[in-house]
């Protein structure tokens, strides 16, 4: 076990990606910050390092605990990891705000029709 490995990579055993095409696109898009910096997709992760993770609507701030450079299983993955306080709460409250309130033109897929832009102006008023 080596005591560095790419970004990109580490996301992926991780599993916060699917694929590690994903993460390095993250990583480019500036959605992954190390140490609150700008990283590129081959720079190293080493213990101890903070990660703030932006991903599906969510943010993840957590302190890699593990460096593996394969995939394993989800329990595996967690491992890797520890979320902080401040970020489990963030996310536990957005999911709660997200369970309540559903954005009106979240569930319209491209230009509104005429019907669409009826039921958006009524629940507006």
């Amino acid at each position: 076990m080596s005591d560095s490995i790419r970004l990109d990579k580490w996301l992926w055993a991780a599993r916060f990606f699917k694929t590690r095409t994903l993460a390095t696109t993250a990583v480019e898009l500036g959605r992954i910050l190390q140490n609150g910096q700008r990283v590129k997709p081959a720079h190293g992760v080493k213990l101890d390092d903070m990660l703030q993770i932006e991903h599906a609507e969510q943010v993840w701030e957590v302190k890699v605990l593990r460096v593996l450079e394969v995939r394993g299983s989800a329990t595996v993955a967690q491992t890797m990891y520890q979320e902080t306080e401040e970020s489990a709460e963030k996310r536990a409250k957005a999911a709660q705000d997200k369970k309540y309130y559903r954005e009106p033109g979240a569930s319209v897929a491209g230009r509104p029709t005429k019907r669409d832009r009826r039921q958006l102006d009524f629940t507006r008023n």
